[in-house]
């Protein structure tokens, strides 16, 4: 049988438009069919279920018209009862499809404009589904493109199998990108969109220095040297805490060198960026002391469990820790991961002081003992009752000037007060009709509960409906000013991740969720996880 020109060139349409696209030729002869039928329904009705169908070898287009067999009609043009399809085909069955050819039809200017929209769109999805399973699992790799347009400040790179974004926000300041220009960055994100590139590039973020430096630094690449931590100001300065594994190669040394040839070729990279290769360490004093230089530092007060840390440094010294606009201050805490207060040794010496007077006095009040006793409780670093309440006996005893029976004497007072305090407490919540499940709520302490009630949190259920925020506090800009909203157990130093965990078990105590449904959750994140690249 000899096939005409025009279907032909059908097929050959197809086939270029695939190759162009780098898509498989299938999805543009489905587009096609689409637009056929389309065009079909025009002619024959809207309600009527066409089906066209084009063969990919040589073009030959057919149509049909289905109709649906069903109990009952409700659209004659698309559905038929089954005694009448069984005149047709007596093994007709509710749910089959009947068949009639139809004669193909003229493509007028409207129809030929739809069936263009449909296959361009096709094309455009397709395009689309492509990119995004090429490129998905390419997360935290640096690509390189050529720039293609600005659009609204929004940096459109043709990456050659797809277009890229950089927004306004992921670029670095200050940084003049132009048309045509080649530029480098790291895809942060690879997302579905129903619109616009849907690749997303930065030059901000952390990791991209991370993996700059792995290019230049051939013991980064091989694993020698380990990246641990990076923290930048954008376009300003960074901080980067590298570590060796080697004994015999110094890891800042390698980063820096030979005449600081590697971390100047990241420097121009970044545009003139300041970076500061600090070595890591696993004692997160010392290296909160190293993050913090050029700056010498007197001393530092550790607190593991709030997760700050105190820095005393010289008067002189002050400024120089703290950094221009507080920048050296801040890059060491995202380096380190703990909040970081500096503060002069005359601040520090103050600070202690009116400390010391304080414990001593709260000492003196609640355990009925004298100013010395009290002086000797502080200097050992007792802070609250609790502490000498629960403490083991031989760290009192210890304490030059006691023995065991004043020991347990200061333990029994210091039991005796707390037992008396929790009544008190006790008292209140229940005046203050606080249920009695939230008192057995574990992690949370009687003052922690009546600081709960006073926000009108009096059960398990109303546990169950807070939010990490409404424990924690948040901070928020408002008229262009920071303004920070008191969380309710922010006092009590509860951190985020502990505040979730309560929330999570009140509202499985409260029956909102089950642990099947939690458990279930976790291995579809767990999946994510394992899925995603692993970033330095």
């Amino acid at each position: 049988m000899s096939v005409s020109h025009n279907k032909l060139e059908l097929v050959q349409i197809a086939e270029a438009v695939a190759r162009e696209k780098s898509i498989d030729k299938m999805i543009v002869i489905e587009a096609l069919e689409d637009a056929l039928a389309r065009a079909a329904r025009s002619r024959y009705g809207h309600e009527t279920n066409i089906k066209a169908e084009i063969n990919p070898k040589t073009g030959e287009t057919k149509l049909w018209r289905l109709t649906e067999v069903v109990e009952e009609i409700d659209n004659d043009a698309a559905e038929m009862t089954l005694k009448d399809a069984q005149v047709r085909n007596p093994e007709a069955q509710i749910g089959d499809f009947m068949t009639d050819p139809l004669p193909p039809v003229e493509f007028g200017r409207v129809a030929a404009m739809a069936a263009k929209q449909v296959i361009t769109q096709k094309v455009r999805d397709a395009e689309r589904d492509k990119q995004y399973e090429e490129f998905k699992d390419r997360v935290g790799e640096i690509i390189s493109g050529v720039i293609k347009r600005i659009e609204y400040g929004h940096v459109i790179v043709d990456l050659g199998k797809g277009e890229a974004i950089i927004r306004r926000d992921q670029q670095l300041p200050r940084e003049a990108l132009r048309q045509n220009d080649r530029v480098r960055a790291y895809i942060h994100d690879v997302r579905r969109e129903t619109r616009g590139p849907q690749i997303f590039l930065s030059r901000t973020h952390p990791q991209f220095m991370a993996k700059l430096f792995e290019q230049e630094v051939p013991e980064v690449y091989d694993g020698v040297i380990e990246i641990k931590a990076v923290a930048r100001d954008a376009g300003s300065r960074a901080k980067i805490g590298v570590l060796s594994n080697d004994s015999s190669i110094d890891p800042v040394g390698a980063c820096v060198g030979m005449r600081g040839s590697r971390v100047q070729a990241v420097v121009n990279e970044l545009g003139g960026e300041k970076i500061d290769i600090v070595p890591w360490a696993d004692d997160v004093a010392t290296f909160v002391v190293n993050a913090l230089a050029p700056a010498e530092v007197s001393k530092v007060v550790l607190d593991e469990e709030s997760e700050r840390i105190e820095v005393v440094v010289p008067e002189e010294q002050l400024s120089l820790a703290i950094g221009r606009r507080g920048q050296n201050v801040r890059l060491a805490s995202q380096l380190s991961g703990f909040e970081i207060d500096i503060m002069t040794e005359a601040e520090e010496s103050a600070k202690r002081q009116v400390e010391y007077a304080d414990r001593s006095a709260r000492f003196v009040e609640t355990l009925d003992v004298d100013e010395m006793i009290a002086g000797l409780l502080v200097s050992e670093g007792f802070s609250r009752i609790e502490e000498i309440a629960y403490v083991d006996l031989d760290e009192i005893a210890v304490i030059e000037g006691f023995d065991d029976e004043t020991a347990q004497e200061l333990q029994a007072r210091a039991a005796e007060y707390l037992e008396k305090e929790h009544a008190i407490l006790d008292a209140k919540r229940k005046e203050m009709g606080v249920s009695d499940d939230i008192t057995e709520f574990e992690g949370l302490t009687m003052k922690m509960i009546i600081a709960l009630a006073e926000e009108g949190v009096k059960s398990v259920e109303d546990m169950a409906g807070c939010a990490v925020d409404d424990l924690c506090g948040w901070t928020e800009r408002v008229d262009c000013e920071k303004k920070h909203y008191e969380g309710m157990l922010e006092k009590f130093r509860i951190k985020p991740h502990v505040a979730e965990d309560m929330i999570l078990r009140a509202r499985l105590q409260a029956g909102w969720v089950t642990q099947e449904e939690l458990d279930a959750e976790a291995a579809a994140a767990a999946g994510e996880d394992v899925a995603a690249p692993a970033e330095a």
